[in-house]
C-alpha cells in the first residue's frame, strides 16, 4: 500500500496535490492542515512520501520537515510561493528532498515526486551499504585482535585463523562471535 501525506492549509491546494498523487499511484492519502499535524501524522501513519506547504499556521513546513526527518527520514517535497535563499537553505538543512514553486503544473509535481522518491531510495541503499561495510570492518578488527591473542599463545597466524574457523563451525557461531569470546576470555 502506497501512502502519502499531503500538508497544506489551503483545501484547494490539498485537492490538487491529491489528484496528482492518485495519478502517480498512491492509493492512500492522508491530509493535514498545519506542520504540527504533519509531524503527528507522519509518526502514526508512516507515509512513503510527504508533500507539504512551507507557509502554514502552528508550525511551518520547514520546521515540520526537520522534526520528521530527525525521527524517521522520508522523502519530503516542499511547495512554496517563495524561493528566497534563507528558506531554501533551511529546507536543505531540514533534509527536504525537493522544492517546488507555486503555482505548479501537475506534471511538474509528478517529476519532483519521482525524483524525491528515487533520491530517497538511493540514499537509503547507500546508508545500508555503509552500515554493512562498517559491520564488516568491525568484525575484521575483532578477528585480527583474537588472532593476535592466539598467536601470543604460540600459534602461527594461519593456525590461529583455522582454529577460529573450526570453533565457529563446531559451535555454529559466527567468526565475530568466536572472536568476541576469545577476547572476552583473554580479558
Amino acid at each position: 500500500m502506497k501512502k502519502a501525506l499531503i500538508v497544506d492549509d489551503e483545501p484547494l491546494m490539498r485537492r490538487q496535490v491529491r489528484e496528482v498523487l492518485e495519478a502517480y499511484g498512491f492509493d492512500q492519502l492522508v491530509e493535514a492542515e498545519n506542520g504540527q499535524q504533519a509531524v503527528e501524522l507522519a509518526r502514526g501513519e508512516k507515509p512513503l512520501l510527504i508533500v507539504m506547504d512551507v507557509s502554514m499556521p502552528v508550525k511551518d513546513g520547514v520546521s515540520a520537515a526537520a522534526e520528521i526527518n530527525r525521527e524517521t527520514p522520508l522523502p519530503i517535497v516542499l511547495l512554496t510561493a517563495t524561493a528566497d535563499s534563507e528558506t531554501v537553505s533551511r529546507a536543505r538543512d531540514a533534509g527536504v528532498s525537493n522544492y517546488l514553486l507555486k503555482p505548479f503544473r501537475e506534471e511538474q509535481l509528478s517529476v519532483v515526486v519521482d525524483l524525491a522518491i528515487d533520491q530517497y531510495i538511493r540514499v537509503s541503499n547507500l546508508e545500508d551499504e555503509v552500515n554493512k561495510l562498517r559491520e564488516t570492518l568491525e568484525t575484521r578488527k575483532l578477528v585480527e585482535k583474537a588472532k593476535g591473542v592466539l598467536i601470543n599463545q604460540g600459534m602461527s597466524e594461519p593456525e590461529a585463523y583455522r582454529k577460529m574457523q573450526k570453533l565457529a563451525m563446531d559451535k555454529r557461531k559466527s567468526l565475530r562471535e568466536v572472536a568476541e569470546a576469545i577476547l572476552l576470555m583473554e580479558s
